[in-house]
């Protein structure tokens, strides 16, 4: 579980990414741990909208949940993290898990990195956004995410929503869960939208183009939180021997395009949050963890 709270300013606004290094700097790190592939112009143009929610509700700290509303759209990228109920059986934390400076610092490098247009408010701040699976709007955003998925629980409406969703062309990323138990649950909830038999998760070769389509991403790192990467003195496995192998794994439409990515053992959410905070963490984990996450939202775009 991601013990982010403790490390997290309270001072930055959510809408600023918080960064040690500026975009020559990232690229030379992608760079000397990921070959970068020339990107075709033209592909990059991302259409995202999202649902309007209910009154803001205010998260630890006083910081305002951003529900979605359809003002906050304008046809270029934005971020869009799904909320959810905790399952009483599950293991992980909260919907809120690396929210809101994960969403925010990805998207600043996904508009530096590549010819992305993201959104921005009037104050010049990152939009990003919370939506429920509820929301009927939720149709109209090709990416959503969500965090600590070993805790999560869906209703019968839930999921033929997100079932409803992901056949329409949808993507979820599902990251940062760890172990067996947190396996079991995640398997649980989703076959409650897309039964095994009929939509079986496999794991992804690293053949796939998911991994090569701006860098040539050759394994999947495991990127532990950074209280447990201090706590343990550089350790990795969350759950010790339960989480030692990390996966990436998928969900496929009829036609073998990704509608479901899962990062288990290993917390992708936290390479980005933390970028700002520690040296020594950037270096060890964000630039596999950008690599990753830029390979993913392009695929998402263009899928």
């Amino acid at each position: 579980m991601t013990s982010h709270r403790s490390l997290q300013s309270r001072e930055l606004r959510a809408g600023r990414p918080r960064l040690l290094y500026t975009r020559p700097v990232i690229r030379g790190w992608l760079a000397a741990r990921v070959r970068t592939r020339r990107w075709r112009a033209g592909v990059l143009v991302a259409a995202l909208v999202l649902a309007a929610s209910g009154a803001l509700a205010q998260r630890r700290f006083g910081e305002p949940t951003r529900w979605a509303k359809a003002s906050d759209f304008e046809g270029a990228f934005m971020f869009c993290r799904v909320a959810f109920r905790r399952n009483p059986y599950g293991d992980g934390g909260g919907w809120d898990v690396d929210y809101p400076r994960s969403d925010v610092n990805l998207q600043f490098r996904l508009a530096e990195l590549t010819t992305t247009l993201i959104t921005h408010d009037p104050n010049g701040d990152i939009r990003h956004v919370v939506v429920d699976l509820t929301d009927p709007l939720l149709f109209k955003c090709p990416f959503i995410m969500m965090t600590e998925i070993g805790s999560v629980f869906f209703d019968p409406t839930e999921a033929a929503a997100l079932r409803t969703y992901l056949e329409k062309g949808g993507f979820l990323w599902a990251d940062d869960f760890w172990g067996t138990r947190a396996w079991n649950v995640w398997a649980n909830e989703i076959a409650k939208a897309l039964p095994p038999g009929q939509y079986p998760p496999v794991d992804i070769p690293l053949t796939h183009e998911l991994f090569h389509m701006l860098y040539d991403v050759r394994r999947i790192p495991q990127i532990p939180s950074i209280g447990f990467w201090f706590g343990t003195g550089g350790g990795t496995s969350e759950r010790g021997r339960d989480s030692a192998e990390p996966h990436a794994r998928a969900i496929f439409d009829d036609h073998g395009r990704i509608m479901v990515l899962m990062t288990h053992n290993t917390d992708f959410g936290d390479a980005f949050e933390r970028e700002g905070q520690n040296h020594e963490y950037f270096l060890a984990f964000a630039p596999e963890g950008y690599a990753f996450g830029i390979n993913a939202l392009l695929y998402s775009m263009t899928h």
